[in-house]
């Protein structure tokens, strides 16, 4: 069998170095084969950000040519993946195909076909678990339940030990040019095509640097300095507090073990209680992200609606022209307006102002939290399904974790968090003869406004609190505490 094609399916695992399914096909054989598949129920739908599709794109370009370093190819396939895997693999006489699972329920059901299709045609399939430190089935209670809360989660996935990286691959075998020739006949291409080919325009520089060593330099940054301060920076979006590893996660760029042991080394050289704080703060938002694919696993209807019951009859409100104005940042309050203008602009937004407008929307202005879950969808280059899923139901009281039901208060939120308001002159330049008293607040005197050209706000904050709090406690939800987010 040793020189037997092998298969490796990439999905999100857009690497080589510490890929679990791909390690393990070498081990097999040295003819390891990359394969993409473009898959149209993807690409067709209407939530694919412009920004990730090109941040994808042009890690697979890079992973391509690592392909190539390596002695082998990585090939693309443009069609249903049951269809087009098998024909590929049947074509080249392959012995297996690999790949990484995944949590997500349209991938679970793709795979399932995938799979069957390859059975009936003889191939060996062989899957495995690598974006996740500890997958599914590997932390649950003490009844073997999985957790719907995350604390409980957090205190034993953190005493669970972790892998550690994969061996790295030294070399592998391509096709030779006559299995190039028959994969080809059977639908491979060699060339990526780019965004705008699949109709998705993106013109902006990426704000996270896309590929492999790109995401592993970044990872060396982020645990040689900024882990070390990230509890007291995180929260600041004018500051550049944070990992910035988001797509390089979502899409697998970067191995999650590798993250793991980098934050062990950093652990050890600790030399504070303080330091070691940090660290610890930064493991719990990677327990988070676990957490959150834990569920959709488990629970894959959260996808498609709220968790709670009782949230299913929400009377939400549903303006539309106050939804288009909270997507174009004209809302009328500048860190909500701001953050919508860094995510247009962006194509990402910092996680602090994510919970501060998804509140706003939801709260503020009474608006369905799937209409922004799937705004985030179309603009975010780390959108992804879980971690946005739970994180919109996080903030809408609808998912895990449901208590407190929490009201952010955009002012008291921009004091505490932009207290220059830096971050909001950065997105609203407009804004930059406002005393940054006023902006915080949103208190702007009606002078400044017009000549600005800044809107009126569209709701009033207490209002609308006092508002959505009646409708919470006329629909059955009165034993649950409400609190505001100062």
């Amino acid at each position: 069998m040793a020189d037997s094609v092998i298969l490796f399916w990439h999905r999100r695992d857009l690497r080589i170095t510490d890929n679990v399914g791909l390690t393990n096909a070498r081990k097999v054989s040295p003819k390891v084969v990359g394969i993409f598949c473009l898959d149209p129920n993807i690409l067709e739908r209407d939530d694919v950000a412009p920004a990730r599709m090109a941040y994808a794109l042009d890690s697979l370009q890079e992973l391509q040519e690592n392909y190539a370093k390596m002695g082998s190819q990585l090939l693309i396939l443009h069609g249903q993946p049951e269809r087009a895997i098998p024909s590929l693999a049947a074509a080249l006489g392959a012995q297996a195909v690999y790949w990484n699972s995944d949590v997500e329920p349209y991938s679970k059901k793709r795979d399932q076909k995938v799979e069957a299709a390859l059975s009936e045609k003889g191939i060996e399939v062989n899957t495995f678990w690598d974006q996740l430190l500890l997958p599914p089935g590997m932390v649950l209670t003490g009844k073997g339940k999985p957790y719907t809360v995350y604390t409980p989660f957090w205190k034993n996935w953190s005493r669970k030990n972790k892998s550690e990286p994969m061996p790295a691959i030294a070399s592998m075998t391509g096709l030779s040019a006559e299995e190039l020739a028959s994969a080809k006949n059977a639908g491979a291409i060699d060339r990526l095509p780019k965004a705008k080919d699949l109709g998705f325009i993106w013109d902006r520089p990426l704000v996270q640097a896309p590929g492999e060593k790109a995401a592993q330099l970044q990872l060396e940054d982020f645990c040689h300095k900024k882990i070390l301060a990230y509890d007291k920076q995180r929260d600041f979006p004018d500051i550049p507090g944070t990992s910035q590893l988001s797509a390089a996660l979502k899409f697998g760029v970067i191995g999650i073990r590798n993250v793991w042991a980098a934050i062990d080394t950093a652990w050890k050289e600790c030399r504070s209680d303080e330091a070691r704080s940090n660290i610890r703060t930064w493991q719990q938002e990677l327990a988070w992200r676990e957490f959150y694919q834990h569920i959709m696993y488990y629970f894959p209807e959260l996808a498609d609606g709220s968790y709670r019951a009782a949230w299913k009859n929400f009377p939400w409100e549903n303006n539309p022209e106050y939804f288009q104005a909270w997507c174009e940042g004209r809302t009328g309050y500048p860190i909500v307006d701001a953050a919508m203008r860094q995510l247009n602009e962006t194509g990402w937004m910092h996680n602090r102002c994510r919970m501060i407008v998804a509140s706003f929307l939801t709260k503020d202005l009474i608006i369905n939290w799937q209409w922004g879950e799937k705004y985030f969808m179309q603009t975010l280059i780390d959108g992804d399904l879980s971690a946005n899923n739970g994180g919109w139901q996080w903030t809408a009281s609808s998912g895990m974790d449901p208590k407190p039901i929490r009201i952010f208060n955009p002012a008291s939120q921009a004091k505490k968090f932009d207290p220059d308001a830096e971050y909001i002159l950065r997105w609203l330049p407009e804004l930059s003869r406002v005393d940054p008293k006023f902006l915080i607040t949103g208190k702007i005197p009606a002078d400044k406004r017009e000549a600005a050209k800044y809107p009126e706000p569209i709701v009033d904050h207490q209002q609308q609190q006092q508002k959505f709090r009646r409708l919470y406690q006329q629909n059955k939800f009165n034993n649950a505490e409400i609190t505001s987010e100062e």
